[in-house]
């Protein structure tokens, strides 16, 4: 009964033309089976049915095993976040800016105004022994009242050394020895002098606001380079903050200078 159903499958002429397009069509029961192709039928015994796909189905099918992806596929796909570069950069300025600071403090200080101060003798050098120190790395400098210092040698055999280096220094000084300790009064200022301490700390400060300067510049540059990878909003964000710390500098190199001024034309 199953060979006789085949069979009038197999005469039809629809499953005929579907076999002539199809590669290989095998048929196979228990009593047997029919292998057909566009060139050959053969009937044997243990029929089986296996119909090759179409071309056109197999190309159809094929495109989706190679798994193409679309452009849409591409345009939605995974993108690496921009690194935040905002605090190593608001960092290193602000460090930048910090060692300005930190100068002109030391150089305000090397300034003799008409009051005592223990940072006057900071910048002096000492030569003792055929090696040159810095005098406070050499002796503890106090002040005694605001118009006299006391300088105290940590080695008693330097003090003469010490006497001779603060005698030759810019400050004017001229100390007494009082036991195993130096005394130094520190003069009233002349016009002159003010004038020209004054000339020193405007200076001193557009120096240190150049430095905040180039500090901002050099951050500004380093957010530049790397505004192709970083939204607009950040990139401005991080402008606005590098200018804010740059102000926040400057005023406090202006408000250190304004206060030494301050110092030495009431002196």
């Amino acid at each position: 009964m199953m060979a006789m159903l085949v069979r009038r499958a197999l005469s039809s002429r629809n499953a005929i033309g579907f076999l002539r397009r199809s590669s290989v069509v095998v048929v196979q029961s228990r009593d047997f089976s029919i292998i057909s192709s566009p060139n050959l039928m053969m009937v044997g015994r243990d029929l089986q049915f296996d119909v090759s796909m179409p071309d056109f189905l197999r190309d159809t099918r094929r495109g989706f095993a190679k798994g193409k992806k679309s452009k849409d596929d591409s345009a939605t796909g995974m993108v690496d976040a921009a690194p935040d570069i905002g605090p190593t950069v608001k960092a290193a300025a602000s460090s930048q800016m910090e060692a300005a600071i930190d100068a002109l403090s030391r150089d305000l200080t090397k300034l003799r105004t008409g009051r005592a101060a223990p940072g006057m003798l900071d910048h002096i050098v000492v030569e003792t022994g055929g090696v040159k120190m810095p005098l406070n790395h050499l002796a503890l400098v106090s002040v005694l009242d605001p118009k006299t210092l006391s300088v105290n040698p940590y080695d008693p055999d330097t003090v003469k050394e010490l006497e001779k280096a603060i005698v030759a220094s810019p400050l004017g000084l001229n100390p007494k020895l009082d036991g195993q300790r130096l005394v130094a009064s520190i003069p009233a200022l002349t016009k002159e002098h003010i004038q020209a301490m004054c000339k020193i700390v405007t200076k001193s400060s557009e120096v240190v606001k150049q430095s905040i300067r180039r500090a901002r510049q050099k951050a500004l540059d380093t957010i530049k380079k790397a505004g192709s990878s970083l939204p607009k909003d950040e990139v401005k964000r991080l402008e606005k903050e590098v200018d804010e710390l740059t102000k926040k500098f400057v005023k406090s190199a202006e408000d250190m200078c304004k206060s030494k001024e301050k110092e030495i034309t009431e002196a």
